[in-house]
């Protein structure tokens, strides 16, 4: 999979949506880095990339569907069309099944179950606590309660002085 052809698959599906495609861009670029901070094999990078690029993809039809982007509604409506985004790029079964499980539970922080999956969860809060402008106190306890990787917690230390 070209990982830079699946970005601009992203870009065109969310065409005119400034703000989602600011949000994709940061959080596949901070799941890029904690990936590679953290020694991540090409594979596992590879999916970490796809997930990234498409944890989010299911917005448009929740805000249509429930008139909310709410998790919840993102996890229900995201996996759908990333299938169809990624059905192009012929992936192992395997893959598309890993990559849809993941974008399905992305903001759900039990039961994380692979690098992947962790590293896209605190790259997604990187991006989460700026744009929704989270408090110290709030920063502290997503640290404790979410963070698990070094590079993770070293970028969260260095965007917010905590």
């Amino acid at each position: 999979m070209k990982i830079s052809a699946l970005l601009f698959d992203a870009l065109t599906y969310n065409a005119g949506d400034a703000k989602r495609i600011q949000h994709l861009i940061k959080v596949h670029s901070f799941a890029k880095l904690i990936g590679t901070g953290e020694g991540l094999s090409p594979e596992t990078l590879e999916l970490l990339e796809a997930e990234a690029i498409l944890h989010d993809i299911g917005i448009h039809n929740s805000e249509k569907k429930y008139g909310s982007a709410s998790g919840c509604y993102q996890e229900i409506e995201g996996p759908p069309v990333a299938r169809e985004i990624l059905e192009k790029y012929a992936l192992p079964k395997e893959k598309l099944e890993r990559i849809c499980h993941v974008i399905g539970h992305h903001h759900t922080y039990r039961d994380i179950d692979g690098a992947d999956y962790q590293i896209l969860v605190e790259a997604d809060f990187l991006v989460n606590i700026f744009e929704d402008a989270m408090k110290p106190e709030q920063i502290k306890s997503v640290r404790e309660k979410i963070f698990k990787t070094s590079t993770g917690r070293r970028l969260l230390s260095l965007l917010y002085s905590i």
